[in-house]
């Protein structure tokens, strides 16, 4: 059986892509432990081409990697790609996005996901965009949550946060580049 390595350490975000992909005939698994790839890119498709040709580099297998953002209007796209490193937690992301956004009345956003393959000599081939169109709320949808408690997505009258896993594959950004790059990934690694 062929490997598929998801170029993130996080094993709730593998096992997120993963289910997107769809049924697929491969041993997915994350990346190894010590790779930590700097996101130096000033794309959000840049981003995932280096971590998904470290990955692919490192471990000799296909690489899949995702980089993803909120971009807001009103703060001419901001945070977009610092949007992991807006600030220190989910907490103060949300403190800051609320503050920054406190006296305008425009309040359109999306997230955004680029996902792109590396073979396992590190050429990267199939890449994919996924968006999600929404609004910032004045007030988080629910206690406790980051910045997905704060965005509205019109499609499924509720918060990103509160998707379900099914509504994120079909809504969310990250399932969208997940679909628009299952058929080059099938393809590729020959599973058609």
């Amino acid at each position: 059986m062929r490997r598929l390595i998801i170029a993130s350490g996080n094993p709730h975000k593998v096992a997120e892509i993963e289910a997107m992909l769809g049924p697929i005939d491969v041993d997915v698994c994350r990346q190894p432990s010590d790779l930590d790839v700097e996101e130096t890119g000033s794309s959000y498709l840049e981003n995932a081409r280096l971590k998904a040709r470290a990955a692919a580099e490192r471990t000799g297998c296909w690489a899949l990697a995702d980089d993803s953002g909120l971009e807001i209007d009103a703060l001419d796209g901001a945070p977009g790609l610092y949007t992991a490193r807006f600030a220190a937690s989910d907490h103060d992301k949300l403190e800051r996005l609320l503050a920054a956004m406190a006296d305008s009345p425009y309040r359109s956003a999306c997230f955004r996901s680029a996902m792109v393959l590396c073979s396992p000599e590190g050429n990267c081939d199939e890449e994919a965009e996924g968006f999600c169109w929404g609004e910032l709320l004045h007030a988080p949808a629910y206690p406790g949550g980051g910045i997905e408690s704060l965005f509205w997505v019109r499609e499924a009258g509720c918060s990103y946060g509160q998707l379900n896993a099914s509504q994120l594959s079909r809504l969310g950004s990250r399932g969208k580049a997940a679909r628009n790059l299952a058929a080059g990934l099938r393809r590729r690694l020959q599973l058609d």
